[in-house]
C-alpha cells in the first residue's frame, strides 16, 4: 500500500443525505460528529435516535468547534 493510499484509508467518510442541497452525498468529517457534503460543501452535524441523520450546524455549534478547538477522534487502521 502505497504512502498516499494510507493518508486517505484514515478519512472518515460516510453517505448521508445533506439537508442543504437535498442529495445523497459523500460527506466527509471535519471533526468528531461533523461533516461537510462533497457537493455543495455545507457542514452539517451527525445526530443519531434510531437513525443516522445529518443535519446543518447552527452558529452555537460552530462556535463550539471553533472555541474549543475539537478534534478528529474517528481515525481508522
Amino acid at each position: 500500500m502505497t504512502k498516499l493510499n494510507k493518508i486517505f484509508n484514515k478519512i472518515d467518510t460516510v453517505h448521508g443525505f445533506c439537508e442543504e442541497c437535498e442529495e445523497d452525498s459523500i460527506l466527509v468529517a471535519i471533526v468528531s460528529d461533523f461533516y461537510r457534503c462533497t457537493n455543495c460543501g455545507h457542514d452539517t452535524k451527525q445526530h443519531i435516535n434510531g437513525r443516522i441523520r445529518y443535519m446543518s450546524l447552527t452558529e452555537s455549534d460552530k462556535k463550539f468547534i471553533k472555541d474549543n478547538n475539537v478534534t478528529n477522534n474517528s481515525n481508522k487502521g
